[in-house]
């Protein structure tokens, strides 16, 4: 399908979104009429690393994606006023230092939902975003038409765990300079990506200036975080979950390991599990056509069959 007429609008922010009354940006592809999909991205991340790409495959199945910038990423709402998260006293159970949780997320983007006009969406979580998009299908089955669930894992500590050796490698990312901070996203990359398919160091380098442009707070990640590990295991809230349900997930990846991705498949009944030889904590571009088409399968599954 041809993307190239797939309709990009701007970016645009509406306000007093959900009960936090927060501020979140978002930008639409494609026609608003269609199915929407709404995009949700990981700790650290902001709606511009949904690649454009991606969305506008998306786009081109008939689909209406709108990707926006979580709580205390990009535009949205920062909690800059929160305490500074203490990572010592979280690992004992003290989450005095803990602002908010994936629950409070998940009604964030509840919230934008209102916002838009929309009753349901189909939801696309990926990695963070993929822990949010499952807490909204367990607390408001009734908002979800479907579940796409990326690189991501049930909450549970015995599955989906990173390889610390190579985050240790990394360290944390510079929020002092533009360029360190754009080397720093291409190391990353490089360390968790997908060893089957190259690093376009060009487009990581550009979208990660992008990002520095549009926001570069150095404890909002760590807030996000920390909300995760408050939230907890989903397991067995999962098994509540009844809509079309995909997992699709890399065997190379160091971030969250595939048991994760696993975990969530066995959790939600008639789950679909998809796996990727290669592919790591990344959505590697030759996929997207992959990706998007089997999207697009689940939502069109998920329109059709009844409620």
């Amino acid at each position: 399908m041809d993307t190239n007429k797939v309709q990009i609008h701007g970016e645009e922010s509406v306000q007093n979104v959900g009960p936090s009354k927060i501020t979140i940006a978002y930008q639409r592809f494609g026609n608003p009429a269609l199915s929407p999909v709404f995009l949700i991205m990981g700790a650290g991340a902001q709606m511009v690393n949904w690649p454009e790409g991606f969305c506008l495959e998306l786009a081109s199945h008939g689909l209406h994606p709108i990707r926006f910038d979580n709580r205390d990423a990009g535009l949205s709402t920062h909690f800059s006023d929160a305490p500074v998260p203490d990572f010592a006293a979280i690992q004992s159970g003290d989450f005095s230092t803990v602002a908010y949780t994936l629950s409070d997320m998940a009604a964030d983007t509840v919230g934008l939902m209102d916002a838009l006009g929309y009753d349901s969406v189909h939801l696309v979580g990926a990695s963070m975003g993929g822990m949010i998009a499952q807490t909204i299908a367990i607390e408001y089955p009734h908002r979800v038409r479907s579940l796409t669930s990326i690189m991501s894992t049930t909450g549970n500590p015995s599955v989906g765990q990173p390889d610390y050796s190579v985050l240790a490698n990394l360290g944390s990312p510079p929020y002092d300079d533009r360029q360190a901070y754009i080397d720093w996203q291409i190391k990353s990359r490089k360390a968790l990506g997908s060893p089957k398919y190259p690093l376009d160091e060009e487009a990581v380098a550009q979208i990660a200036g992008l990002a520095w442009d549009r926001d570069h707070d150095p404890l909002a990640m760590m807030r996000q975080a920390v909300a995760v590990i408050k939230s907890g295991d989903r397991t067995e809230k999962l098994r509540s979950v009844k809509i079309p349900t995909l997992v699709i997930h890399g065997e190379s990846d160091k971030m969250v390991d595939i048991r994760g991705g696993r975990a969530v498949a066995a959790a939600i009944e008639g789950a679909e599990l998809v796996t990727f030889e290669g592919m790591g904590h990344e959505l590697p571009k030759p996929l997207w056509p992959v990706f998007a088409a089997k999207i697009a399968n689940l939502i069109r599954r998920a329109e059709t069959s009844p409620q």
